[in-house]
């Protein structure tokens, strides 16, 4: 239904009226500030009858982190298998692990169709923190800005980043200091898993690259994800966060589950750092991406750890559309 109907009835539940109101707000930054697409998506909303609209099916194999394919018409290949039945999903994924896969499954509250169609505003999210809410409509608006082909982490760590830059921008320009604070607070947590995540993966591609019996390689394997359960539950005390990832780790943990964070995060500091060296300036950080995904995968890879790691580009990376300065 669309937004302006629902916010004309009268009688409309006081805290939605709130809600559908922000969402606006969102929607007017986004575009104004962020050069997000001005299309009707997310003007529009659907109460559902479940807390997530999707649910994504993630494989890999017994020693490896490198997840499982699919590829689709249009959009090219993904790192995931998105579902909206369950049943038919939890046959899919008992059919992957008689295959010798690891499965993880992860619930979806919001999604993209590309800008293809008009997306709208869920039940799933609605009633999210101001900070979340926005930042998710950051992320998802983005893929229908920018879209590479068959590569999972770029789209998602691209997503990522103008998730986390727009929705300080906005909590700025709101004067929202209290829920800026729980937003930096909880990018510092997240960044220090993120970084404990990429370190099991390191751990994990050494013992599975090793000469052992594989009974030696799950064992190892097994202490490892021990010890990643138990960093977590230090790092999570040390910012005072109860929530977060603490029922992720508590989970069964296996390389598709590892493989799944990578995709939607090893690659975001790079692109933080593009948007940074273009002082905000969106519209040309979007053509400098775009110019980005045009490049052979290896070379654009090789950009992509070049800004991950130093903070300007390297030299397989497009020619910067203006003069960049230090990267704050």
């Amino acid at each position: 239904v669309d937004i302006d109907d629902i916010l004309a009835d009268e009688q409309l539940d006081a805290g939605l009226r709130e809600r559908l109101q922000l969402v606006q707000e969102i929607r007017r930054f986004s575009i104004e500030r962020l050069d997000l697409p001005a299309n009707d998506s997310y003007l529009s909303y659907v109460e559902l009858d479940r807390p997530y609209v999707v649910q994504n099916i993630f494989a890999a194999p017994e020693f490896s982190t490198r997840l499982y394919q699919w590829c689709y018409p249009i959009i090219g290949c993904a790192s995931y298998r998105g579902y909206y039945d369950e049943a038919r999903m939890l046959a899919y994924s008992d059919d992957l692990k008689s295959r010798g896969l690891e499965v993880y499954i992860g619930t979806v509250s919001a999604y993209s169709t590309l800008g293809w169609f008009d997306d709208p505003l869920l039940s799933s999210f609605i009633d999210w923190p101001d900070y979340r809410l926005a930042g998710l409509l950051f992320h998802e608006l983005t893929h229908q800005k920018v879209y590479i082909e068959d590569d999972t982490t770029f789209n998602e760590s691209l997503a990522s980043a103008v998730q986390q830059v727009g929705t300080e921008l906005w909590l700025q320009s709101r004067q929202q200091s209290d829920q800026l604070e729980q937003l930096m607070r909880w990018s510092r947590y997240r960044d220090e898993v993120i970084a404990l995540i990429s370190s099991t993966r390191g751990q994990l591609a050494e013992i599975y690259a090793s000469d052992g019996e594989n009974a030696d390689k799950r064992e190892r394997k097994s202490r490892t994800f021990a010890r990643a359960r138990d960093a977590h539950a230090e790092i999570a005390a040390k910012h005072e966060i109860t929530g977060g990832y603490t029922r992720w780790f508590a989970g069964e943990l296996n390389n598709a589950k590892i493989g799944s964070i990578a995709a939607y995060n090893s690659l975001m500091p790079a692109f933080i750092n593009m948007i940074r060296a273009y002082e905000l300036d969106f519209a040309m950080f979007y053509e400098y991406v775009e110019d980005l995904g045009k490049l052979e995968k290896s070379a654009r890879e090789s950009c992509l750890q070049a800004w991950r790691n130093s903070g300007f580009a390297g030299a397989d990376c497009p020619d910067v559309k203006t003069t960049v300065t230090t990267v704050f």
